[in-house]
């Protein structure tokens, strides 16, 4: 009897163990040292929007080196995380190219515009502006008419402010005013009420210190419920930005006691994800109590 048959048994066995671990190896390798597209953490929102929305794309893949965003319209980005802005309608795909090698694309439809079409009756002018806003902010006021000519008044100096369609005005100080609007279609003066509260850097001394914190914890939350009205992205989150945050957009938000985020990605879901209800806002200062380091959010559709 030969070698081979009186050890046959034990050369099949470690036969069968070295095709195992070879097998075991290899798996450990494609998954440590191989990767594929499907590996890519990447994400694209939101998938259909209109021109001029914003998208907002972030990457999370932990073994790129480098990326590349193509939005399919001629521009490129090498960031993280961040917004775009279609100008033509379409159908675009995004793609993310990790290390000049994987690449995971994401399709993306941009609507137009609709612009309404003018009836017949002539429109009602109205005055499209808050009812409420800070001491020293930019107010927008908008006139909804099909005049040509504008005239406002927005009740602090008591002359004409300005005479464009769309107006921007800043209070220099607090209370209750009257906004007055006359156009060539109007036979009558249209009124908005507005009250400015004040600034709160502004504080007077006696104002205790929990007086204060509650004063700027509800400035946040009035600033955050604008965005979440869709009302100006920009204004607000700048304001909160500068004025409390010390331009540090990844400042920690929690919301609801659980969900964690940074600023700016809080905000721009907040801006997408309309009509949510800021019940609550507690902001937590740094050491020398310059700048808000977390921010603390109760919130409810």
């Amino acid at each position: 009897m030969n070698y081979f048959q009186k050890n046959k048994k034990n050369i099949i066995i470690g036969v069968i163990a070295t095709l195992l671990i070879a097998a075991l190896v290899a798996l450990w390798l494609q998954k440590k040292v191989i990767h594929s597209s499907d590996d890519i953490v990447g994400v694209v929102y939101p998938s259909t929007l209109k021109v001029g929305d914003t998208l907002s794309f972030e990457d999370k893949t932990q073994f790129a080196k480098t990326k590349l965003w193509n939005f399919g319209d001629g521009t490129t980005s090498n960031k993280n995380q961040g917004i775009h802005f279609y100008n033509k309608p379409g159908y675009y795909q995004v793609t993310l190219i990790i290390d000049n090698k994987y690449s995971k694309s994401f399709p993306i439809i941009v609507s137009a515009r609709t612009v309404p079409k003018k009836d017949s009756v002539k429109t009602v002018t109205l005055i499209d502006a808050p009812s409420q806003a800070m001491q020293f902010e930019n107010v927008q006021f908008r006139a909804i008419s099909d005049g040509k000519q504008f005239t406002w008044k927005f009740g602090e100096t008591g002359r004409i402010d300005s005479k464009d369609k769309l107006a921007i005005y800043s209070y220099q100080k607090p209370g209750d005013y009257v906004v007055s609007l006359i156009t060539d279609e109007t036979a009558e003066p249209v009124l908005h009420q507005i009250k400015i509260l004040p600034a709160y850097d502004a504080l007077e001394e006696e104002v205790s210190v929990e007086d204060s914190y509650a004063k700027i914890d509800n400035d946040f939350k009035y600033h955050l419920q604008q965005i979440a009205y869709g009302n100006s992205f920009n204004m607000h989150y700048n304001y909160l930005l500068r004025t409390y945050l010390c331009n540090n957009e990844n400042t920690v938000v929690k919301v609801n006691d659980s969900k964690v985020n940074n600023f700016y990605m809080y905000c721009a879901g907040l801006q997408f994800d309309k009509n949510n209800i800021i019940q609550t806002v507690k902001v937590n200062f740094d050491d020398a109590q310059n700048c808000v380091t977390k921010v603390d959010i109760n919130q409810s559709k």
